[in-house]
């Protein structure tokens, strides 16, 4: 499987490399840069070109803003995901219609960050486990392999539709996660959220439906008024 590459840039070093280590647990390949102008030479390379950004605005040198137009000019298809510490609603909109992909406010949750690195890299049709993520998942009496698109519980194969599989593959990897509505349907579709809560529902309890035999139905928990997560 072909590795993925991720720029962080990020002046605070102390939050670059909480960043470069949660994203390396999932088997992401990080480059750290720690200005704009230093993030601005790496892209430049055309050796080994970037799958996703992850760029602060308040940088050295190169403001944020200005990578990302330069990100922009030269290719559409780089997702750019942008942390900040900015909370307007002005500067998410500027930030989107200038040309990111994404808009996360400092302080954020690094589960979160995983996640949106995942929906975007799924969109540009990356496989979500990157390289050296793992491939076969264990929960409980379920075990998943990625790579075989197999599942089972409690020793008896489940036969689970593309989506299916995809929702539980995400509850899997972050067992302790709960995950919203809004982020399973864009994992598990790949696409923008549709704002029809309901069909996620459908899909859960067709999911629930088929692990009744197999007495594991109750691993997946709603969590009202958020979404779903795995219980242990």
């Amino acid at each position: 499987m072909a590795e993925v590459r991720v720029l962080i840039v990020e002046d605070d070093a102390d939050i670059n490399q909480i960043v470069a280590t949660r994203l390396a647990r999932e088997g992401y390949v990080c480059t750290q840069a720690f200005s704009g102008s230093e993030a601005r030479l790496l892209l430049g390379g055309e050796s080994q070109p970037f799958d996703l950004v992850i760029c602060d605005l308040m940088l050295p040198g190169v403001t944020g803003e200005e990578l990302v137009a330069a990100i922009r000019s030269r290719s559409a298809d780089v997702p750019v995901i942008v942390i900040s510490a900015r909370t307007t609603a002005a500067d998410k909109i500027d930030l989107l219609r200038l040309g990111a992909d994404d808009y996360l406010t400092k302080p954020f949750d690094l589960d979160e960050l995983a996640a949106r690195v995942e929906v975007q890299l799924r969109h540009r049709g990356h496989t979500v486990a990157a390289s050296g993520a793992k491939s076969t998942l264990r929960f409980r009496e379920w075990e998943l392999d990625h790579e075989a698109r197999t599942f089972t519980a409690a020793d008896t194969p489940v036969d689970l539709t593309r989506i299916e599989f995809n929702i539980v593959e995400m509850l899997m990897r972050h067992p302790k996660r709960v995950f919203t509505k809004q982020e399973l349907f864009e994992g598990a579709w790949g696409e923008p959220y549709a704002a029809d809560a309901n069909t996620v529902n459908v899909h859960v309890s067709n999911i629930r439906t088929k692990l009744k035999p197999t007495g594991t139905a109750d691993y997946i928990k709603t969590v009202w008024g958020m979404g779903f997560k795995l219980v242990g």
